[in-house]
């Protein structure tokens, strides 16, 4: 009988609980050689390409591209080949997850027999160590074509051909750039428009059948009557969408945040009239909150809620909120309060392209000390955003307005920028959130 090997997904970086199947690489009864690309699996933070741990014959795919899977979950089984060379079962990369843990009562001891259950030789992923540098984003070459796994997932997404997508990256290797093109000019539609299905009465005329008008709605109905309003029991026509990677794990983030923080929050707003000249806002916006956790530290911190411990960082690392479709990210600025004006855009624009390109390390998108939340750039003055332990606060920024302000003899139209600062009251008090905020306009009041 052959000996079947199961793999479990392992960690994919940080305790994730589950990620997403975005395409399989192979499919069963395929051959595959070690560290061979498996499959291409949607995390909270990227897409990853999970390498193969055997060589061998693929036996079973747990999941089709879509599917979520949790981890420690079975994910794939393999006919290992004898005569091949397999991978040390001592070898440790730093993901050894047996299968998934459930919380039942322990069971009492078996009695001595040939236990039927396999383990989990097969979690130890090939070039995937533990840590920040889990995610391996090279260009594999499936298929004749070369793409990093985000870039795959994107072409899924927008229906793009990949194999009819011309690259322009360095070795032939298909870009975000080129997977985006691809769709707007539909240079490269994935596969053929689908036939329309031939109507029974077919046989009976030749006539084309033609298509039948979509029903419009509208607050008369075809007799001309009112349509009345459906009753409360009746269910809308909109379907269920299983929550996946990004946006899954902001749900769970948020929910979290919620359950823990005891937020409180302060709306001022900064008084933009003595600016001279123009400047970069965000490089403003960046070097006032510097500014305002120089003079308040108490708020660059992180708190434990079990422990009851908070921690003071002397740096300043502020995370960035980075709206896109697929969900939240909040990649860190680091050092910020080492950086100047134009190393902050720099930075800003490093992060944020790699962001959209899905390229962004694990380790950018946790760590950060205080964050950023610049709503205004779409609409809205005044926010209550959310703190994200371990972090003790979180700097809204609205939308600029031209606003009348009372000044000695008279009146003035000035430039504004409104400003919200929630804080987690356990760790501060409202004195100190109240000079935090004062620090920060302040600073943004100033002329350069």
């Amino acid at each position: 009988m052959a000996d079947i090997k199961t793999f479990y997904l392992p960690d994919l970086g940080e305790g994730l609980p589950d990620a997403t199947v975005v395409e399989w690489h192979v499919k069963v009864g395929d051959d595959i050689k070690l560290d061979a690309p498996l499959c291409s699996m949607e995390t909270a933070k990227a897409v990853v390409d999970v390498p193969s741990p055997y060589t061998g014959k693929v036996t079973k795919l747990h999941g089709a591209p879509g599917d979520i899977i949790e981890t420690g979950a079975a994910l794939a089984e393999f006919e290992p080949d004898p005569n091949a060379k397999q991978r040390a079962e001592s070898q440790d990369t730093g993901h050894q997850h047996g299968p998934k843990k459930t919380e039942a009562a322990p069971a009492p001891a078996p009695a001595p027999a040939a236990s039927t259950e396999r383990e989990d030789e097969g979690t130890v992923v090939g070039a995937m160590v533990s840590g920040n540098t889990v995610h391996v984003e090279q260009a594999a070459s499936i298929g004749g074509v070369k793409a990093v796994p985000a870039v795959r997932a994107l072409a899924k997404k927008l229906k793009v051909d990949l194999s009819r997508v011309r690259p322009s990256g360095a070795d032939g290797v298909v870009t975000m750039k080129d997977v985006k093109d691809a769709a707007a000019n539909g240079s490269a539609p994935l596969g053929a428009a689908p036939a329309r299905a031939v109507p029974a009465s077919a046989g009976r005329h030749l006539a084309p059948e033609l298509p039948q008008p979509e029903p419009q709605r509208g607050p008369v109905s075809l007799a001309g009557k009112p349509v009345r309003t459906a009753s409360p029991s009746q269910t809308a026509s909109g379907q269920p969408e299983q929550l996946k990677g990004v946006r899954r794990n902001m749900a769970r983030v948020m929910a979290d945040a919620h359950a823990q923080v005891v937020p409180t929050t302060l709306v001022d707003d900064a008084d933009l009239h003595a600016w001279i000249g123009k400047q970069d806002i965000t490089a403003r916006l960046i070097r006032s909150i510097v500014a305002a956790c120089k003079a308040v530290p108490a708020l660059n911190a992180w708190f434990d809620g079990k422990n009851l411990t908070r921690t003071m960082h002397p740096q300043v690392d502020i995370g960035i909120a980075v709206d896109t479709d697929d969900g939240l990210f909040v990649p860190a600025l680091r050092n910020a309060d080492m950086l100047d004006g134009a190393g902050i855009r720099t930075a800003i624009k490093r992060l944020r392209s790699q962001v959209e390109d899905r390229t962004i390390p694990a380790s950018e998108l946790s760590g950060y000390t205080i964050s950023l939340s610049n709503f205004g750039m779409f609409a809205g003055r005044y926010a209550t955003p959310v703190v994200v332990p371990p972090t003790v606060a979180i700097i809204g920024a609205g939308k600029l307005c031209h606003d009348v302000v009372a000044v000695m003899g008279g009146i003035e139209v000035h430039r504004r920028m409104p400003i919200s600062l929630t804080f987690d009251h356990r760790a501060a008090t409202g004195g100190e959130a109240a000079r935090f905020l004062k620090a920060l306009l302040d600073d943004l009041a100033l002329p350069n």
